[in-house]
């Protein structure tokens, strides 16, 4: 790899570091390309990214962001799963290597926080943010929809009056 494919793949891999909501690390040794692709297009699907960099240049990426903390965990074929969502990324990851015992989560970061294999885990049990947003809307909708209902049930219980005392008439 040249030096300037090298400078540009460390400006890119910094500016990921800097901007990404989470970074878990894993190793993928094992994985045939197959397993690999399907681990990206799950990825792809949560609003994540699957990269494969080699650990010095991650390393050199990695100096003066929040993330530096995840520069342990680069020894071996590790591999890169970042995403803007939180949960997003540690999800994806953590259901692949259930499935899959050949990825092996390490750690990541999130923000300046570190993160262990158990972290990535916990994080990964989360709801995502649109299922929050989801419940959030719910329990927002949920109080307009009793107070028609409360409304609505006093002219309901009028009509049941007044056809009542309609069939009791017709009946007399």
């Amino acid at each position: 790899m040249e030096r300037a494919a090298k400078r540009e793949l460390v400006s890119t891999l910094s500016d990921v570091f800097r901007n990404t909501g989470v970074v878990v690390v894993a190793h993928y040794s094992g994985l045939t390309v197959a397993d690999m692709q399907k681990l990206r297009a799950q990825m792809k699907l949560a609003g994540g990214t699957v990269k494969v960099a080699k650990n010095r240049i991650a390393k050199i990426a990695l100096e003066g962001t929040d993330v530096a903390s995840i520069s342990e965990f680069l020894q071996g074929p590790t591999l890169l799963c970042y995403s803007d969502d939180p949960v997003a990324a540690p999800k994806v990851a953590s259901d692949f290597a259930k499935v899959n015992d050949k990825l092996v989560i390490l750690g990541g970061a999130m923000g300046a926080t570190a993160l262990n294999a158990d972290g990535v885990k916990a994080l990964a049990s989360l709801p995502s943010l649109d299922e929050l947003r989801a419940k959030i809307v719910g329990l927002v909708n949920a109080p307009a929809t009793k107070i028609a209902q409360v409304v609505n049930a006093p002219a309901a219980k009028l009509a049941r009056v007044f056809g009542a005392y309609a069939t009791s008439e017709e009946a007399a």
